[in-house]
């Protein structure tokens, strides 16, 4: 089943100097069309600036496209709604409430559900497990590190239940341990849940370590210069699929070619 359909989606911003004349604009993307289909794993990778988090940002509602038009389950996005979360990669943390208060705090807002609510409570409870944050709950953010903190700010866009997990390089600021153990850890939350992820990065060993399709976009404005769909189980290790070691350089000179 699909699940996302973008269409023919562009994006523009005005460029604004006292030389315009008001017609000028920064083409950040246009004519993107492809699919998500449902329970993928969805890795936007390409170079920086090449609009993947603008893309992102406009499944998500946060942006209106210029252009064409992006469907969630056949009905057009419009704006932002619970079926569709963000993890950012600069996670905020309420640092007056616990780990468990800070997951819960998006199904509160959303939901209008108390921490009390038994329902609530349980949904909290699982999520805790799911991220591996048991026996921290009743830690505060400054007593944890940034991963664990990162593993809350899955936790409360999980919490809402969203169709769709979006993720924008929620890694990046963290060293290259814990990014491994978290990308191995979003691998088996998305396995155990079936959501349908889409992860924005510009790292081409963190796309091929965790992501089933690739979709790799050119410099801006950006187009689909290939998608890439990958059949082994993830999370994969070089050491394991030598294959993959091909394909990166693939991957590398379809986005070398882009910056020259």
């Amino acid at each position: 089943m699909t699940e996302i359909e973008i269409r023919e989606a562009a994006k523009y911003f005005p460029i604004r100097s006292p030389r315009n004349s008001g017609k000028e604009k920064l083409v950040v993307f246009e004519n993107l069309t492809f699919n998500v289909e449902q329970g993928e794993f969805v890795c936007f990778l390409g170079p920086s600036g090449c609009g993947k988090t603008t893309l992102l940002w406009s499944i998500a509602g946060l942006h209106d496209l210029s252009a064409g038009e992006i469907r969630l389950r056949g009905q057009r996005i419009h704006g932002p709604g619970s079926d569709r979360s963000v993890v950012f990669q600069e996670f905020v943390m309420f640092p007056w409430r616990t780990l468990q208060g800070n997951i819960a705090m998006g199904l509160e807002l959303r939901r209008n559900k108390s921490i009390a609510n038994k329902g609530a409570k349980q949904l909290v409870d699982e999520l805790i497990d799911l991220v591996g944050l048991r026996g921290c709950e009743k830690a505060y953010p400054h007593e944890v590190s940034q991963g664990m903190r990162q593993r809350v700010s899955v936790a409360r866009a999980l919490a809402v239940e969203p169709t769709v997990l979006l993720m924008d390089e929620p890694f990046g600021s963290l060293d290259v341990i814990t990014r491994e153990s978290m990308q191995t850890k979003v691998v088996d939350i998305w396995k155990r849940t079936g959501k349908t992820i889409i992860f924005v990065t510009h790292s081409i060993d963190e796309a091929l370590f965790i992501a089933n399709k690739i979709v790799v976009f050119s410099a801006r404005p950006a187009k689909i210069k290939e998608i890439i769909t990958l059949e082994s189980p993830t999370p994969r290790y070089y050491t394991d699929h030598r294959e993959l070691l091909t394909l990166k350089d693939r991957i590398e000179k379809l986005l070398f070619y882009e910056m020259q």
